[in-house]
């Protein structure tokens, strides 16, 4: 049987951190239940993209988890496959389908590792930061896939870092801690992948799960102290 899009990912993303112990395609929701979830969410939940939802509930010391993808995204991603070349046809739905498929995942991580607090603003904070850095690592696998050199390039980066952390928009979020979340930790992410991008592929995999094993107070620690060890250095 052909694996999909959706079991690939959430493959690659286990064999770097660690299984979650679920299939997180069993959680996709239709528009209805999304709907009535996003009712649930309050005001505030309005503002976040129509395209993809993750929705998290926590009860009887289970964790339940939701992922809803609309109609018109999966119908981009089946008209135009990553799994055959990545473009600007398709790069934007590929970003919004793995975030979502990201949150889930580090969710459903934290959870097995004892957090309960995932109303918080800081456990939403550090689920996008955390999304941000893997989405883009997740692109530029795809984009090397596609060259005969299995090396990215300097366009290819700046390609992928315009998608994913350019084009957002934060301040056109009505509501403050939304605008504030977003813009936070767009900047923490877009500054943390260019250190990345600096090591070979083995310190990068011991960074990045070093990186996960932190709160979101500590990452943001240490995304400064490698922004200021940059300057110095410069």
């Amino acid at each position: 049987m052909n694996e999909t899009l959706f079991s690939q990912i959430q493959r690659l993303l286990e064999r770097t951190y660690t299984q979650v112990g679920i299939n997180l395609e069993d959680c996709i929701i239709d528009r209805a239940r999304s709907a009535q979830l996003s009712k649930l969410a309050g005001a505030s939940a309005r503002e976040l993209n129509e395209m993809a939802r993750t929705f998290l509930r926590y009860a009887g010391d289970q964790l339940y988890v939701g992922i809803y993808y609309s109609r018109w995204l999966i119908d981009q991603l089946e008209r135009h496959d990553p799994r055959s070349g990545l473009s600007n046809s398709n790069i934007r739905s590929l970003i919004v389908f793995v975030e979502e498929l990201n949150h889930a995942l580090h969710a459903a991580l934290q959870f097995k590792n004892g957090q309960r607090r995932i109303g918080s603003e800081e456990f939403a904070r550090d689920l996008e930061l955390q999304a941000q850095v893997d989405t883009y690592l997740v692109l530029l696998l795809f984009v090397a896939f596609f060259r005969k050199t299995q090396r990215v390039s300097r366009t290819d980066r700046r390609w992928l870092r315009f998608h994913l952390f350019a084009r957002q928009c934060p301040a056109a979020f009505r509501d403050e801690n939304l605008r504030g979340r977003y813009l936070e930790t767009s900047e923490l992410a877009a500054s943390y992948t260019l250190y990345l991008d600096t090591l070979n592929g083995v310190r990068r995999l011991e960074e990045i799960r070093k990186f996960r094993s932190l709160d979101y107070s500590a990452k943001k620690v240490r995304v400064f102290a490698l922004t200021e060890r940059a300057a110095s250095d410069c």
